[in-house]
């Protein structure tokens, strides 16, 4: 049995991107024979951008109700908030022990901002020491992760190799990377990668016109209604094309070559496209965030089952250090 872990932080509701890229891939993932899933929220690495509490809540809300409206199945699967089940930060210190400056220094989540140090906190240096307390907390065997998050994955690898020098045996499981080459980057409305922090992203639970506005701002060029237009480079076109049935792309693509065809239509269909195959998760996703008792039922049944792994991994490393 293979065992796969992902987490998503709470520094936002997720977006069309964060649903095409990592939380529909996982679900079915997690739905192949033979694999047991350990998907987390992950609050605690959200506080090194997010400091406001009450918002902080309401982003695990809305993810926790994103993961169950599109099917993740928490009865057979474990889903939890890292900060309700404390093994993480006991692990966390444990490992930033172990772990040398030099490899902080050079992780990417750093060094990005490192020529602005006002900016950069403690949380923020340390993060990758989190996260390789997050996945070596489970013995993880695989951990799906994107092109940019790979570095953060070979680190936690490093970490758990020191340790296990240290203890003289295999205490912690090495995690190995799970890259799907296949997902191509999801567009935001700037032709951009889509992503929280460029403020570019498509949120499909909004109410329709809420969502309709959002679409609209899709950047397009000046190209006149009635002239062909460049399906291969338009924004819009690229969205539709990960989301709509070969034949309604084909279709499409029909439009912008003929001419007569405006962004404005494009961008009306692309809305009708997402009101059509997101309609269930959209009614699932209002029935959650209505109901918050019920997420946090979901949720505490899952830290349970999650702290019973972790207190297991912590007693044996505990033991060989000696506390």
């Amino acid at each position: 049995m293979s065992r796969i872990l992902t987490g998503i932080q709470s520094s936002g509701r997720p977006h069309l991107g964060n649903i095409l890229g990592a939380i529909l891939p996982a679900i079915e993932l997690s739905k192949e024979p033979g694999n047991e899933s350990f998907f987390f929220i992950a609050d605690l690495h959200s506080l090194t951008t997010l400091k406001d509490g009450k918002l902080r809540e309401e982003y695990v809300r809305a993810i926790a109700a994103t993961w169950l409206s599109f099917g993740f199945d928490t009865s057979k699967n474990v889903f939890w908030r890292q900060s309700r089940v404390q093994e993480h930060t006991e692990l966390n210190w444990y490992l930033n022990c172990f772990t040398p400056f030099p490899m902080l220094a050079n992780a990417t989540s750093y060094k990005d901002k490192s020529e602005r140090l006002s900016e950069v906190n403690a949380g923020l240096f340390t993060y990758p020491v989190l996260q390789a307390a997050d996945i070596l907390l489970y013995n993880a065997n695989i951990i799906p992760v994107g092109k940019d998050q790979k570095q953060h994955l070979e680190m936690s690898r490093d970490i758990a190799n020191r340790f296990n020098l240290q203890a003289g045996e295999e205490v912690l499981v090495l995690p190995e990377a799970r890259i799907d080459e296949r997902l191509m980057t999801i567009p935001g409305i700037d032709g951009q990668k889509m992503s929280k922090s460029y403020h570019n992203f498509i949120d499909i639970f909004l109410p329709e016109k809420e969502l309709k506005k959002v679409l609209k701002k899709i950047k397009s060029d000046s190209t006149p209604l009635e002239e062909p237009k460049d399906w291969q480079q338009d924004i819009t076109f690229k969205l539709y094309s990960l989301l709509a049935a070969p034949a309604q792309v084909e279709e499409m693509k029909a439009n912008y070559e003929r001419g007569g065809y405006g962004y404005g239509h494009a961008k009306q269909e692309l809305l009708d496209c997402i009101l059509t195959k997101f309609d269930e998760p959209r009614k699932k996703f209002d029935y959650y965030m209505e109901h918050t008792e019920e997420l946090e039922v979901i949720l505490k049944a899952g830290e349970e089952k999650a702290r019973a792994v972790a207190q297991e991994t912590i007693q044996k490393i505990r033991k060989v250090l000696g506390f």
